[in-house]
């Protein structure tokens, strides 16, 4: 059964690129390479800027995710550390695709060599996934009850659903405050079990998360031209509901998802200006940090494959 489900998740994401690659050339059959240069090139500087600084915001809040659940395990590591492990963490499950399980490799090689147990590392895993969904359900619940129009762009449903599901996402947030504030039992679900972490790691948790998803969408919202109208609001909105579904897609860097559904959530922009966007939003937030997490890959296994011959000593 393992062995069949280490095969799963690469296919399902192999068929979801394939799929929406089709559905994406169907959409933008119409523009041409040249279209989308202009669009770079159109760019101010400042606005570069003001992307790579939402760019460094977001990881930093990624961090601080990793730090969260730490201190709800109650291991104290350096910042330093924690920033390390959870840029490589996130650069390279991003990009790879089924997020959890990479995400799981990469921190558990890390994180081990502090002291960390198996089980340890995975509540971390979880929590910051956890921590991940929380920032979405709150900014999702925003934007649907603040703007429930937006739903209608993907899906079509009457006004009234879209603004219960918002309203539905932020009850379920405040349920989840409620029971850290009264701390009560675990909430069971068939077998999985949520147990709510202290008060003081809930509130860093609703923030840290909402802070992510605001500074990643700002990327996309700061590559976007100013004459085109658009709200940060309605870029966030988007940006929530094509991330989201590249994550689920299990597709490497959500490829071609993330573009679909986001040119479908805003359907007045032009398509290459909204293809630039994505394209900087890649560059900066996906594929320079997949570069960087590299070489910090290949310096930690070459030093602890340095520490382990020291250690066998010279008649190795």
């Amino acid at each position: 059964m393992k062995r069949a489900l280490d095969y799963l998740w690469p296919v399902v994401g192999l068929l979801a690129v394939v799929f929406s690659g089709w559905l994406l050339y169907k959409e933008l059959k119409g523009i041409s390479a040249g279209d989308v240069m202009a669009s770079l090139s159109a760019i101010p500087a400042h606005r570069w800027f003001l992307a790579v600084m939402c760019t460094l915001g977001a990881y930093a809040a990624l961090a601080w995710y990793d730090r969260i659940a730490l201190q709800h395990l109650g291991h104290k590591l350096g910042w330093g550390f924690i920033s390390i492990v959870s840029f490589t963490t996130y650069a390279l499950s991003h990009n790879i695709g089924a997020s959890v399980f990479s995400g799981a490799v990469v921190r558990y090689r890390a994180y081990s060599t502090k002291g960390l147990s198996a089980a340890e590392i995975g509540v971390l895993v979880a929590l910051c996934s956890f921590t991940f969904g929380l920032g979405t359900i709150v900014l999702g619940g925003i934007v649907l009850a603040g703007e429930p129009e937006f739903m209608q762009r993907l899906v079509d449903v009457p006004v009234w659903v879209a603004r219960s599901v918002g309203l539905a996402m932020l009850a379920f947030v405040a349920l989840y405050v409620a029971g850290s504030l009264l701390g009560l039992k675990p909430l069971r679900i068939g077998k999985f079990q949520l147990f709510y972490p202290r008060p003081e790691i809930v509130m860093r948790q609703l923030i840290a998360a909402p802070l992510e998803l605001l500074a990643a969408a700002g990327i996309i919202y700061f590559a976007l031209p100013e004459s085109a109208g658009v709200t940060y609001f309605e870029a966030l909105g988007a940006f929530l509901a094509s991330f989201s579904a590249a994550l689920l897609s299990h597709a490497p860097g959500g490829l071609g998802v993330l573009e679909f559904v986001f040119l479908k959530a805003v359907p007045a922009l032009e398509k290459a200006d909204v293809i630039a966007a994505l394209l900087v939003f890649r560059l900066l937030y996906l594929l320079l940090p997949l570069a960087f997490a590299c070489v910090v890959v290949l310096m930690f296994e070459r030093s602890r494959l340095t520490e382990t011959v020291k250690q066998a000593g010279p008649g190795v």
